[in-house]
């Protein structure tokens, strides 16, 4: 019997070029499909005190403790009334899970690499900072967050030092 050598094996990255798409304030967002945990229907959230306003407080889920950051506050936008379609997408960058609340959780995407074009950048040098690429799909753009730049992990900390 031959054996196989582990050059023999080729490993299918099964999240490669996945996003999950979501919206927040009629636009639609996409995440590395490789930070998400799970999506959950909002929760009762506990605030802690002085951190940002973005920085909603902290939700139990089956025993576990998440920060959870409203991202539309995150993008500077005006807050609203969470909805039955609001949802927690819980994620995980550097052992660091975080919840992120959006308006609507729509899909799972394939956008490769060739479909992503870069961030539009304005005459005064200024971006957002949060978008690292835009994919176009028909008529609809859709745009790519950086998950890095999203999470800023001192404040993350905090919540987790105030449970």
């Amino acid at each position: 019997m031959q054996e196989l050598s582990s050059a023999d094996y080729v490993e299918e990255d099964t999240l490669k070029d996945k996003y999950l798409l979501f919206s927040v304030d009629n636009e639609i967002f996409g995440i590395d499909l490789k930070y998400v945990i799970e999506i959950v229907g909002m929760h009762d959230i506990t605030p802690v005190p002085k951190l940002p306003d973005y920085i909603k407080g902290i939700i139990n889920l089956r025993g576990n403790i998440y920060p959870v950051m409203d991202i539309r506050m995150r993008f500077k936008n005006k807050p609203t009334e969470y909805t039955a379609r609001t949802s927690v997408v819980i994620l995980n960058y550097r052992d660091v899970c975080l919840g992120v609340i959006v308006d609507n959780a729509i899909e799972v995407a394939t956008i490769t690499s060739e479909e992503i074009l870069p961030p539009p950048r304005k005459k005064d040098g200024y971006h957002n900072v949060f978008v690292k690429g835009i994919s176009k799909s028909g008529k609809n753009k859709r745009l790519l967050i950086d998950f890095e730049k999203l999470i800023d992990e001192e404040e993350i900390s905090k919540t987790k030092e105030k449970k």
